[in-house]
């Protein structure tokens, strides 16, 4: 594995929790570098199957020559689909990083660091799909502007910032990083790499839906698990650790509300292991800043 395309996070806690049956059925959501991957094949005999998932035609330049791995190019929200296609019924264990790769963030071309002035805004991370973030940035309404920097940025002038941007679209169009920094570079509150952070940490995730993809994920989970199989999921924000706390906790990605008669809840599919999440120690930290966020949540099917 290139350490540069991704260094995986909290690898030994998630290969612990994940308590591996060496001739077991494991699917990785995220295949990226094939850190996590390589992990679980180290722990398996010649009879476990390991199915990898990447949308990311890159990710499969990382694969090892090993026959127990069948690697499926596309987006983890065809989970179900294309191991029913593979004839597999039930798996042990399924694990996501949530994570952008260290790779995708450094090239400069893929338009997801704030760093590239000059880069385009594309952010997809399949590379087949048609949206990129310049489309957004100059076709969507103030209000989906607005409602996609509030709700995935967690911006703080989410409004004022959609305006801007309306504002400036209708003189000039807003193709690179460049050009999105100097048309709101009146309206930065705060530390400007944050602010950044959050702008596009909301234009990457509405560009590849990928609130909808972990949603959908989720919901397939309990059907595919074995009685006792785990899920393992690492996330890097907010917004995502609240979707699988939630899930975990109630079988539900959606706020359900409790009946006011009777005071019942849905019932989980699953027994929550982690009780708080699991955070990268503070070594990991100082040899990986970029794991500084991440959160590991498991749970176990009853």
């Amino acid at each position: 594995m290139n350490e540069a395309y991704h260094i995986p996070v909290l690898k030994k806690e998630l290969i612990e929790q994940l308590r591996i049956n060496p001739s077991g059925v494991y699917v990785d959501c995220t295949f990226g570098g094939g850190g996590h991957s390589r992990a679980i094949l180290e722990k398996m005999d010649p009879g476990g199957t390991l199915v990898a998932f990447d949308q990311d035609k890159d990710a499969s330049l990382n694969l090892p020559a090993d026959p127990r791995i069948l690697f499926i190019p596309q987006n983890f929200r065809y989970l179900s689909k294309f191991l029913r296609l593979h004839k597999i019924a039930e798996v042990d264990g399924i694990i996501a990083d949530l994570g952008v790769s260290s790779y995708q963030f450094d090239e400069a071309e893929r338009g997801f660091s704030t760093r590239f002035h000059e880069s385009k805004l594309d952010m997809r991370m399949d590379q087949r799909q048609t949206l990129t973030a310049s489309d957004v940035i100059n076709h969507y309404s103030e209000q989906e502007l607005h409602k996609l920097f509030e709700q995935y940025g967690e911006v703080t002038n989410a409004r004022t910032l959609a305006q801007t941007i309306v504002r400036h679209r209708q003189q000039l169009s807003i193709h690179t990083v460049n050009d999105l920094k100097q048309s709101v570079a009146g309206v930065v509150k705060g530390n400007p790499n944050k602010y950044f952070a959050q702008v596009f940490q909301a234009l990457r995730i509405t560009v590849n839906e990928e609130m909808d993809a972990l949603r959908e994920m989720l919901q397939q989970s309990p059907s595919l698990l074995r009685k006792d199989g785990r899920i393992a999921i690492i996330t890097f924000h907010s917004i995502e650790d609240r979707i699988v706390k939630r899930f975990f906790r109630s079988g539900n990605v959606d706020e359900t509300e409790t009946d006011a008669l009777f005071g019942t809840q849905a019932k989980s599919p699953f027994r929550i292991i982690t009780k708080k999440p699991i955070v990268p120690s503070e070594e990991e930290i100082a040899m990986n800043p970029r794991s500084r966020s991440a959160k590991l949540r498991v749970a176990e099917k009853v």
